[in-house]
């Protein structure tokens, strides 16, 4: 497998070394060494791989402001999530390309669904009370094309605890004053009440909880949930968004795995954070927080007499939806980073030493949003590098509004499509009906299996998520 995981790593690397200078971390004019976390989504087909997207960053934006986000300011822009973002504009793209295009028009990625395999989603309109889900999606990721993820960091959170306790000079878990039991907590309703309850990277004897980005103690406080715990989440929903399920099936596209730099991958954390079972199949004894969603795992026997109803129920809800539980596995590469922490340090470390002076290295406030078919952006504080924060000039493409737009724009693009006539004006008017907002559009019911999924992942596995909410009440008209 080594090879195979320097080969996906590699693939990252490289598309990365193509960006011109402007796209990476410097050295400041005091003397300061950037460092910057890297994460690509690579794919792997028959003979061949590809780096179809990828990013750096690592910021988010304060829970105080996202009521001025409006739809234009990114949220979260650490490596692994913008990656992920940048992915979803990759595959609306390649949805787009095709759905201008005749039958002739072939992507590498993507293929257009039979109708057989749309059957009568194609015709029929969901219902609220319909105990099966909507699966009418007019294209899926094709099925003999993995994909996988490269971080150069650990992602933050529950899977890499053990490395920031070993980094500790004293690696002795904290006391935790008062703090409720986050493995049962109910999600609170007042946001205001619940941004001291999502712990970052602190309390290190808190694990296999959800926790919030880590910052510094005196950075304002953010509910964006950790690298981790996102992670975690697609392998239940896929690497697809919301507006991205909405044309693409989300049942192959779930990651096949992470890798990680050797010195970056604890595989307790990994094992507690991501799995449900051991790399020799037998359950966790308790510490594979995952565990409680094997009813829904991908070829899993829901009719055994094991399962209970409830559990047949909901897995209908899944399997009707295009959906499962998909673990990912997490490798290791030799690989490094160019602007990893650990080789940015060494080259500054040489630097002083040489010089007879001290080291000094810092976090780049860049970030960079790439992807195969075209994305190539700069961003600072969430918004294009150069713009205003919350200016709409300075949307990312991997915003929500000119995500929404995009989608709408192959929604049309559909409508005049013979062979999607069917599915195509059921997701123009969810996305496009007059006077809707973001969150009704993400609440609308093609997307109920979807909802169902996050909310049993979330109810059953990642106990304490809380919502991040306050930038879902934009409409497209507005923009």
């Amino acid at each position: 497998m080594t090879g195979d995981c320097d080969e996906i790593a590699s693939a990252v690397l490289e598309e990365f070394r193509k960006l011109p200078a402007k796209r990476k971390p410097c050295v400041r004019d005091n003397g300061l060494h950037e460092w910057v976390p890297l994460a690509g989504i690579v794919a792997k087909g028959p003979g061949w791989v590809r780096c179809v997207a990828l990013a750096t960053g690592m910021k988010c934006l304060p829970a105080s402001k996202l009521s001025q986000a409006n739809g234009t300011a990114i949220h979260d822009w650490h490596a692994e999530v913008l990656a992920m973002r940048s992915f979803n504009y990759f595959v609306l793209e390649e949805s787009r390309r095709l759905s201008l295009g005749d039958d002739e028009t072939t992507s590498d990625f993507i293929r257009r669904r039979t109708g057989e395999e749309i059957g009568e989603y194609k015709r029929q309109k969901p219902e609220r009370d319909d105990e099966d889900c909507w699966h009418g999606q007019p294209f899926t990721w094709k099925d003999d094309v993995s994909l996988h993820m490269y971080c150069s960091e650990a992602p933050c959170g529950d899977a890499s605890m053990e490395l920031i306790m070993a980094a500790q000079d004293d690696a002795s878990p904290w006391a935790v004053p008062g703090l409720p039991d986050e493995t049962t907590q109910e999600t609170p309703s007042s946001e205001q009440d619940t941004a001291p309850e999502l712990l970052g990277r602190g309390y290190f004897s808190q694990l296999g909880i959800v926790r919030r980005k880590p910052s510094r103690g005196d950075a304002p406080p953010s509910l964006s949930k950790s690298c981790s715990d996102k992670l975690a989440l697609k392998q239940c929903t896929s690497l697809l968004s919301s507006l991205s399920s909405l044309f693409v099936s989300p049942s192959s596209a779930y990651l096949t795995s992470i890798i990680l730099p050797e010195s970056q991958y604890s595989p307790t954390g990994c094992q507690r954070c991501f799995s449900a079972t051991s790399s020799e199949g037998e359950n966790l004894q308790d510490n594979g927080r995952m565990k409680p969603l094997l009813p829904y795992l991908r070829h899993s026997d829901t009719t055994a007499p094991t399962a209970s109803a409830q559990d047949t129920a909901m897995s209908k809800i899944w399997r009707s939806s295009g959906y499962a539980f998909v673990p990912f596995k997490v490798h290791t590469t030799t690989l490094e980073f160019d602007f990893s922490k650990r080789t940015v340090a060494a080259a500054a470390e040489r630097k002083a030493q040489a010089a007879n002076s001290r080291s000094n290295m810092a976090a780049s406030n860049l970030a960079v949003a790439w992807t195969a078919n075209g994305l190539n952006e700069g961003i600072i504080g969430g918004v294009l590098q150069g713009r205003k924060k919350f200016d709409i000039k300075g949307a990312s493409a991997v915003s929500r509004t000119k995500l929404w737009k995009l989608a709408n724009q192959v929604a049309e693009n559909l409508v005049g499509i013979e062979s999607s006539q069917g599915c195509a004006q059921m997701l123009l008017e969810c996305l496009s009906s007059e006077g809707a907002t973001y969150d009704e559009v993400k609440g609308c019911l093609l997307l109920k299996g979807r909802q169902a999924v996050k909310e049993e992942a979330r109810r059953e596995a990642l106990k304490g998520w809380i919502r991040n909410t306050g930038d879902g009440g934009f409409r497209l008209s507005d923009q």
